[in-house]
């Protein structure tokens, strides 16, 4: 590799983990809005279209669909830059966000437990991306892998949310595993989209990728908006967080051929870190105090369950 291809490699890298813990900002602060209004919406609107119209009604859920798409713009340019084994997975420090804002909105001080917590999510992803040392694959998939991957993602996400009608306890954690399928296959999605985009404008108008973009990014929304409304962000919030990026690594490695370091020492290290991590993120998003409606309305959400 010469001086000229690594400084550009470096940028590229740099790049795309500043524009994903940008993006990882303002997704966690979605996720705490969308849940002030999504926890008291109706339950007969749970899992359909017509949920987000009754959300378009609600301030909050509006601030929170507004910080959405700029975290979607921030990680569209992350992807631009950067493989998905490096920009998926720096989304999970929107916990790391998401709990001094959710602290601040509930009125509490954030405990010792909690900062352990945060503190095992940044080592054990510090020591996954410096382990690995990913590097950037194919900017597309072939039409045989895009086959394979969307029956790999779809399939399991419709399962999930069999279950979660089926047992109405997980809902929340069911739902939310069901979106972060649908996430990973949306960042797959959007890594195309942002490379088709630097093409030309003509490449996206011309390409597929974009409209099923468009059409698993609203199944992703209500999937979402349905696991925030089943119940407390702490039942959805850690599904959603560890799926995302899992499956994000494994398409980027299986279907865009995106490499990390295959040194035996190095693996262990990048195992122990995405242990440590998840870990992290199990431990860490419990704590994130959910009550982010009136102890009146949340009564009634209560009572319509």
């Amino acid at each position: 590799m010469t001086a000229t291809s690594w400084c550009r490699r470096y940028r590229c890298a740099v790049s795309a983990a500043v524009y994903s813990l940008v993006a990882a900002l303002l997704y966690a602060a979605a996720s705490v809005l969308q849940h002030r209004a999504a926890v008291a919406a109706p339950q007969e609107r749970s899992l359909r279209v017509g949920l987000l119209g009754h959300l378009a009604l609600q301030p909050w859920w509006l601030a929170g669909v507004a910080a959405d798409g700029g975290g979607f713009v921030a990680q569209f340019l992350a992807l631009g830059h950067g493989p998905l084994i490096i920009v998926q997975p720096l989304l999970v420090s929107g916990l790391l966000f998401a709990l001094p804002l959710g602290a601040v909105l509930s009125h509490r001080r954030i405990t010792m437990k909690e900062l352990w917590a945060a503190t095992a999510v940044v080592a054990g992803l510090a020591a996954l991306m410096i382990s690995a040392a990913p590097e950037s694959g194919h900017p597309n998939a072939s039409a045989t892998a895009w086959t394979w991957l969307l029956v790999a993602t779809l399939i399991p996400a419709a399962a999930f949310v069999v279950a979660a009608l089926r047992v109405p306890s997980a809902k929340p954690a069911l739902l939310a595993t069901a979106a972060g399928i649908i996430y990973g296959l949306t960042a797959a999605l959007t890594k195309v989209t942002a490379h088709q985009l630097g093409q030309s404008v003509h490449d996206v108008v011309g390409g597929w990728q974009v409209y099923v973009l468009i059409g698993v990014g609203v199944i992703g929304m209500v999937l979402t908006q349905s696991a925030f409304q089943a119940g407390p962000l702490k039942a959805s919030l850690p599904a959603l967080t560890v799926t995302d990026p899992v499956v994000s690594a494994l398409i980027g490695m299986t279907a865009f051929h995106e490499n990390v370091d295959q040194d035996p020492l190095r693996i262990a290290v990048e195992l122990l870190g995405a242990a440590l991590m998840i870990v992290g993120v199990i431990a860490l998003a419990p704590q994130i105090v959910e009550d982010d409606v009136p102890d009146v309305e949340r009564s009634a959400h209560v009572d319509d369950r």
